[in-house]
Order: C-alpha cells, then sequence, then structure tokens
C-alpha cells in the first residue's frame, strides 16, 4: 500500500503536531516489528536546515525512540550507493517545510526524487509538512517563487487534486482561486494531516481539520469538513 500523510502545518520544534508525530511512531513501529524503527528526515525545502533535522531527531529519537538519519544534497555532493542505503533502512520518510518549488528542483538535479518514488512504491510511509505535504499533489498553493506572493504551481501529480496546507492562515486567498477557477480543492489546517494510501484519502489525523473545497458553480466555495465515512 502506498500512503501518504499531509501535514498541514504546526511547529515541530514546540510539539503542535505532537499527536500526529506519536501516530506516525505507531505506525512505524508496527512495519518495524520487533527491531528499532528507522526514520529519514528530508530538509531540502528548508536549504537542508540541520537544526530542523535536530528537532526532529530530539522528538522522534528523545520521545519516540526511533532512529533517525538525515538526507542531505544542497550545495554537496553525495555517494549514490550511502544514499541508496538510506532510503532502504528507513521505515518512513518525513519531509519538511520550506521551499517546495526549490525542493523539487532539487530532487530532480540530485536524482533524490528517485529514491523517494522507490520507497513509495514499496510502501514505506511518506509524511511531510507544509512543502512536504503539498509537493505530492497536481497542483499547490505556495508562495515559494516570492515569500508573501502565493500562487498555483505543479506539484508531482502522484495524487490528484489542488491543494493549500496552513489552511487556517489562508482561506481567504485560496478560496478566491477555488472561486476564480471553478475548482475542486483540499484546504488541509494547521495541526492537522491527511493520510492517503493508493491515491484515496483514508483518515484525518491531529486537532486541525481537513476541507473539501468546491467552487465549481462559480458563485459561492461550499466547504465540507471530510471525515472518513466520506471515503
Amino acid at each position: 500500500m502506498k500512503r501518504i500523510l499531509a501535514i498541514g502545518g504546526g511547529e515541530l520544534k514546540t510539539h503542535e503536531t505532537l499527536e500526529i508525530d506519536a501516530w506516525i511512531a505507531q505506525e512505524t513501529k508496527k512495519t518495524a516489528g520487533g527491531r528499532r524503527a528507522c526514520g529519514l528526515f528530508l530538509p531540502t525545502a528548508s536549504h537542508d536546515c540541520m537544526p530542523y533535522y535536530n528537532t526532529f531527531h530530539k522528538v522522534y529519537t528523545g520521545l519516540f525512540d526511533i532512529k533517525t538519519d538525515v538526507a542531505l544534497t544542497v550545495g554537496r555532493e553525495y555517494d549514490p550507493e550511502k544514499m541508496r542505503g538510506k532510503f532502504e533502512k528507513a521505515d518512513f520518510l518525513y519531509v519538511g517545510g520550506g521551499n517546495t518549488v526549490f525542493m523539487l528542483e532539487q530532487w530532480n538535479k540530485t536524482g533524490l526524487l528517485t529514491y523517494i518514488r522507490d520507497a513509495y512504491e514499496r510502501g514505506v510511509l511518506i509524511a511531510g509538512l507544509s512543502a512536504g505535504a503539498i509537493c505530492w499533489f497536481e497542483e499547490m498553493y505556495s508562495d515559494s517563487v516570492v515569500e508573501g506572493e502565493y500562487a498555483m504551481f505543479p506539484g508531482l501529480g502522484w495524487i490528484k487534486g489542488k491543494i493549500s496546507p496552513h489552511y487556517n492562515e489562508r482561506m481567504l486567498d485560496f478560496d478566491a482561486i477555488v472561486l476564480y477557477n471553478k475548482i475542486r480543492a483540499w484546504g488541509i489546517e494547521n495541526n492537522a494531516a491527511l493520510e492517503i494510501a493508493d491515491g484515496e484519502p483514508v483518515r484525518t489525523i491531529g486537532s486541525g481539520r481537513v476541507f473539501v473545497l468546491d467552487g465549481s458553480d462559480g458563485v459561492s466555495v461550499q466547504k465540507t469538513k471530510w471525515k472518513a465515512d466520506q471515503a
């Protein structure tokens, strides 16, 4: 089963997403069986910010006893075989937030996307926050090109649809785009996560909300809080 957990936002450092992190840890330990689980952190969107990785390590190792590793490519060469080994040992991938467009360009340029895709095809859980949540969709709402200027950008297209993270903060602007273009889209709030298995939504986790938005009538945006019984 191919699984992605799209986390709308929230601060890992201050434990805002702790309920979601605990769920990831629990799922990972199930797949790891009797051995110690391992999580691989991808901080590409933050230009491989090491303090970000340190925070991930403190949460997942300090609170959940999960071994962690990090995949670094920005401004450096790497050994392809060693990098492949990191992905093969990982029980889950965690893609951090930051500049989504830069991240996708970097993944393609360095070949990292091949390892990510292989892990996805093998059924390794991929969790991602903000940039790491939206990059898998057909189109994503981001200010990656000019900070503070939001627009729609093409994503990887592994999951059908359009999406905005931090929906509680970007609601008015994103609703206007949904209405103007007469489209359907996802809006995921901070501290909310949507699990998508084999391309289909299956559950939400966290205290925030996940919405299905529909502006197809061109008059008003219809919002539905997504629940598992809608799948």
